[in-house]
């Protein structure tokens, strides 16, 4: 993929999803009207950080390549270079994929 020429602000963060597994472990195809959208993810672009009350930036928790773990109506979808990614806060973000 080429380099992304976005940058998120704040303590946003960019996200690809990926892509759930299409077979369920009996072997039965699931339909793509049938599926749910995954709520794994990788970071892509990562903000600077939000800032503290006294105006200090605190930097994210999270970097470029993580795999994540988000809410099922967390970020909003949007299509960027032609591909579909999420635009998060990283509250939205539960926890990091080991």
């Amino acid at each position: 993929m080429a380099k992304m020429k976005f940058r998120p602000l704040h303590d946003r963060v960019v996200v690809r999803r990926l892509e759930s597994e299409a077979k369920t472990a009996g072997g039965i195809i699931i339909p793509d009207t049938a599926k749910e959208k995954p709520q794994e993810g990788e970071i892509i672009a990562v903000g600077p950080g939000a800032r503290d009350e006294s105006g200090k930036l605190v930097p994210l928790d999270v970097k470029v390549g993580d795999k994540i773990l988000f809410g099922k109506w967390s970020g909003t979808e949007v299509k960027l270079n032609g591909e579909d990614l999420l635009i998060m806060k990283e509250s939205d973000i539960m926890g990091v994929l080991a």
